[in-house]
């Protein structure tokens, strides 16, 4: 089995770190690949990173839809292009909001989120929205740490352990939800600080999309995530124009 994850950003040292976390949770027989589009943003940080983000990330899902990955990852906590890829690709496209999210509920009542920039956290609690656990949901908090600085602040990670102690202390959750993708080779180090389980969707998402496959489940495609109907693009989008099928005779 073949898993392609996807770095929506970028920035290589990144990928090279998601590929790191997702390649350590996937088990035995299963190949991981980690990418990151030629185009697009070196951090996503707002809504318009997000925005300029999808064609790159889905140029990628045709990549590795045409490897032959039997499923793929959407490595940015934003999930952004995720409904996307879901109509272009063949197999299960999971983010790592929702992976992380989800997880979280398995494993207690209630879970925080801690993430990188106070901007971002109303996506966050957008997406817990959408994924039906708002409600467990009990706060979601932000370190005012750059993404990018995430690999070079020697502060970052005792600031994201303190921010973890804080949530359970004062929130009391079951479970921390780490908001950004970089931040993926802290959870095992923080499970143990802290004392809760913490929860790296990377990981979730592989493992996630490594199951379902072994179910032999795929996207439905009858409806919303049927693929995209043909059609003419143009300008700088113009090669992500959907042809008209071929008919087979």
């Amino acid at each position: 089995m073949l898993i392609q994850v996807v770095n929506p950003n970028t920035t290589a040292s990144m990928t090279d770190l998601i590929g790191r976390s997702a390649r350590a949770a996937a088990g035995p027989g299963t190949a991981v690949v980690a990418v990151h589009p030629e185009m697009g943003p070196a951090s996503i940080e707002s809504h318009y990173d997000e925005a300029l983000a999808v064609p790159g990330l889905l140029a990628q899902i045709a990549v590795g839809e045409a490897a032959g990955a039997a499923g793929h990852v959407v490595a940015c906590f934003g999930d952004p292009g995720l409904d996307a890829a879901r109509e272009v690709a063949t197999g299960p496209v999971i983010g790592i909001a929702e992976a992380g999210m989800r997880t979280a509920t398995y494993l207690g009542r209630t879970f925080g989120v801690v993430t990188t920039l106070r901007r971002t956290t109303g996506r966050a609690w957008e997406l817990a929205a959408r994924y039906g656990v708002r409600e467990q949901c009990r706060t979601v908090r932000a370190v005012e740490i750059a993404v990018l600085a995430l690999e070079t602040d020697p502060a970052a990670r005792s600031r994201i352990a303190a921010e973890c102690a804080d949530v359970v202390a004062t929130e009391g959750v079951d479970a921390i939800v780490l908001g950004c993708a970089g931040m993926a080779d802290l959870a095992a180090e923080l499970t143990v600080r802290i004392g809760v389980p913490v929860i790296d969707g990377v990981a979730a998402a592989v493992t996630t999309v490594e199951g379902l496959v072994r179910l032999g489940l795929r996207t439905g495609k009858r409806g919303e995530y049927a693929p995209p109907p043909p059609k003419r693009y143009s300008g700088a989008l113009s090669e992500f124009g959907v042809p008209e099928a071929v008919p087979v005779h």
